[in-house]
């Protein structure tokens, strides 16, 4: 009886000092500030120790198709980041992230500085990173044609991927395109910062 009592003691000071314990992003990096046109936002993870991920993105089995998991790669040339990276371009000045989901999607929450642009006019819209239009789809040379990044619902969405093989197709260099294939779902599993946009 006494050793019960002794070890279930134990496990409440243990159980106490996991709840204690910081979540960092990097163990040398607590947050990151980026800007956004609502002003600045602090990405940081979710304190509590005992946080869950719950509701749809919870969700392990959507039916295939339509939410069937993706490549690793949607098109050749193309590269594949985490959030690590995709927290470093938030912040560059020469990089965009783009939030291809649609629009319900993205108003339900979305990585702070991302930009929404929903992967059915991604194609449509490069005049907004920098192109030039052209009879055949865009012109996208230069500078002014930045670093993008793109993401939607999780690996098991096919929205970014989408968005890229157009986005490509309509001219845009594919060694200029950044797929984040965690998506919100591993975003939000991660405990990393999610923005309602206004």
């Amino acid at each position: 009886m006494r050793l019960t009592i002794v070890m279930a003691a134990a496990a409440a000071c243990f159980g106490a000092a996991a709840m204690a314990e910081p979540v960092g992003i990097t163990p040398d990096t607590m947050s990151v500030t980026v800007e956004t046109g609502a002003g600045p936002v602090e990405i940081s993870r979710i304190q509590d120790n005992a946080n869950e991920v719950t509701g749809i993105w919870a969700q392990t089995s959507r039916p295939c198709p339509n939410f069937c998991i993706q490549p690793m790669t949607p098109a050749e040339g193309v590269t594949t980041i985490g959030e690590l990276e995709l927290m470093e371009m938030l912040q560059a000045p020469d990089a965009v992230v783009l939030d291809s989901r649609v629009q319900p999607d993205f108003e339900g929450g979305a990585i702070p500085g991302a930009k929404h642009m929903a992967y059915t006019e991604a194609a449509d819209r490069l005049g907004e990173l920098g192109c030039e239009p052209d009879f055949e789809g865009f012109i996208c040379e230069g500078d002014a044609v930045p670093r993008v990044a793109l993401y939607c619902n999780g690996p098991w969405c096919g929205q970014s991927p989408t968005a890229a093989r157009r986005m490509i197709e309509a001219g845009f260099p594919a060694e200029k395109l950044y797929y984040y294939r965690g998506g919100i779902q591993v975003w939000r599993m991660l405990g990393l910062t999610v923005v309602v946009p206004e």
